[in-house]
């Protein structure tokens, strides 16, 4: 016990020296805050908004800089646009915080998984190393607020099954609704804990019994619901006036908005929360399946496990203040999308490798000659939340991009741990990895911090040509 909290105590300072070094760096609006600052700055204004994804993190972001006296003066009008003051920081820091604290959740659903604290321990740091999954977290973005809400959930979720305890139950539908109430996709979690639920119930025989199935069903599905519609309560309350959202909706929708051009008309009937809530959902859905845009650095699914494409984030004025020469190139500051490969690939590697193990085993059997041994439930499961996380994405026809993985990515993590755990003495080997995923941590880190490289080191850091 007292190692597992020694490796959680350094898991954690590890996570937030990396997570707040260069905070706020740039001072400049960066890739898809263009969208979510905007947003956030309708909850101030009170001017109703549209967005394919439901609204909590946006809600969550505006509220926090609330606290900080934060006023919507800002415009997001464009990537590179500049803050002209520091209250910026309050939006940009709580997807920091849920950054910082997702390795945590790892190294933690990683032991209820019945992984090994050491490799627990490597799960989390190869979070924490990972280059895409820095570069998410440090701006108004949404993505870091779905994959702690939905790995928090598993991690309720397996505490509640190693213990049986009711609580964690509870707050397994809690954050399961939470996560779902950042994006959709967040209900993969809901529906990996599900299949996991359905199965132990019918391979146990428990199924025949009404109540085995009906607790677990009000806290995975009617607590969800409650906090999803919670969530768009407060959605609605903050946001009662005419806005740039109006032309998504419907008359009887626009009748309930101030100053809109069906408000207080006799005719229209408005309507009550709930048919409100009714009505967004199903525009956003609309939305989400007509999306046609493009985009240069967008990628397809089954390119992201190798990490073909990368996302250019962002990119500041070349350097001036300094002689340059051939000798001496101009450098810039630019933001990428890029994973550590060591985290990327490690992890495929490791995926293809559980996938490979679990079709020996069937072959075996099938030939009835044990020569492999029996994998256990936890490969399934691990599979089962990769392949969940994989699967919406094949048939999504609108612009995809490299950080649709992560949720995948952790998963295949996860994976990369478990692997190793079958190993009797995987130390040197975990020491090994860590030093690589150290090194090239550091190496990539200017392009997601936004540090200035010249154009030789810049170069030389676009190992594949597609990354560019």
């Amino acid at each position: 016990m007292a190692t597992r909290k020694v490796l959680l105590i350094t898991l954690l300072v590890a996570s937030i020296a990396v997570h707040f070094a260069f905070f706020g760096q740039p001072d400049q609006v960066v890739f898809d805050e263009v969208h979510f600052g905007k947003f956030a700055s309708a909850y101030y204004t009170h001017q109703y908004y549209f967005d394919i994804h439901p609204p909590l993190g946006k809600l969550l972001i505006a509220g926090f800089g609330k606290l900080f006296d934060f006023r919507p003066e800002y415009t997001f009008a464009n990537i590179g646009q500049p803050f002209p003051d520091n209250s910026y920081l309050a939006l940009r820091f709580l997807p920091v915080l849920a950054g910082t604290l997702l390795p945590i959740i790892i190294f933690l659903l990683a032991i209820q998984l019945g992984i090994r604290p050491l490799l627990a321990f490597f799960a989390g740091m190869l979070a924490v190393l990972d280059n895409a999954l820095l570069a998410q977290s440090r701006y108004i973005l949404l993505d870091m607020f779905l994959l702690s809400f939905g790995f928090a959930g598993l991690l309720f979720y397996f505490k509640y099954k190693n213990s049986g305890t009711v609580r964690n139950l509870l707050w397994t539908g809690i954050f399961f609704g939470l996560s779902a109430s950042i994006k959709w996709t967040g209900l993969a979690f809901l529906g990996l804990a599900g299949i996991v639920e359905l199965v132990s119930l019918f391979s146990d025989g428990k199924w025949r019994v009404v109540s085995n199935y009906l607790r677990p069903a009000l806290y995975m599905i009617a607590v969800p619901f409650i906090v999803y519609f919670s969530v768009y309560t407060v959605h609605f309350s903050l946001l009662p006036r005419s806005g740039e959202g109006d032309a998504f909706m419907t008359p009887e929708f626009r009748a309930t908005l101030i100053d809109s051009e069906d408000w207080q008309d006799p005719v229209i009937q408005p309507l009550n929360n709930f048919e409100k809530f009714i009505e967004l959902n199903k525009r956003m859905y609309m939305a989400n399946a007509t999306l046609t845009a493009t985009h240069p650095y967008s990628s397809k699914w089954y390119t992201w496990p190798l990490m073909l494409r990368s996302v250019y984030y962002w990119n500041g004025p070349a350097e001036e203040d300094r002689p340059t020469s051939i000798e001496n190139p101009p450098s810039q500051k630019r933001i990428y999308l890029i994973g550590n490969p060591v985290v990327w690939w490690g992890s495929t590697v490791a995926v293809l490798y559980l996938i490979l193990l679990n079709i020996n085993y069937g072959l075996s059997r099938r030939s009835k000659k044990s020569i492999v041994h029996s994998p256990d439930s936890i490969i399934y499961i691990l599979l089962g939340g990769w392949l969940l996380n994989m699967l919406p994405f094949i048939g999504i026809g609108r612009v995809m991009f490299l950080y649709h993985y992560l949720a995948g990515l952790l998963f295949a993590i996860l994976m990369f741990a478990y692997a190793l755990n079958r190993m009797e003495k995987p130390r040197n080997t975990v020491i090994a990895l860590l030093t690589a995923a150290f090194l090239l941590f550091i190496y990539f880190a200017p392009l997601s911090y936004g540090l200035p490289l010249d154009v030789n080191d810049f170069s030389a850091r676009m190992w594949l040509s597609s990354w560019r």
